[in-house]
């Protein structure tokens, strides 16, 4: 948060507004929050809110999925690649 703000917000009630939108953006959209679970976990002290999965890809330009290679290098080049780009289309 920006330090001019830093006697005007809750700390807590930011991390809570972060978490509820990861649990907005997830890949699934099984996974994603309705809009009625929002206005509910945004209201209440109480909601135990659920971890958000791992995304399924980088934000980086390149992301290699290399978790299958093995000790050669030309093993890897079979290997999953993303390209993200963080543009607004």
């Amino acid at each position: 948060m920006d330090p001019v703000l830093k006697q005007s917000f809750n700390p807590d009630e930011v991390l809570k507004c972060i978490h509820i939108g990861l649990l907005c953006v997830q890949a699934d959209p099984e996974d994603r929050l309705t809009m009625s679970s929002v206005v509910v976990m945004l209201a209440s002290d109480t909601v135990t809110l659920p971890k958000p999965t791992q995304p399924p890809f980088s934000f980086s330009r390149v992301a290699l999925k290399l978790t299958q290679c093995s000790s050669n290098i030309r093993d890897c080049f079979d290997a999953d690649l993303t390209l993200s780009n963080g543009s607004p289309r």
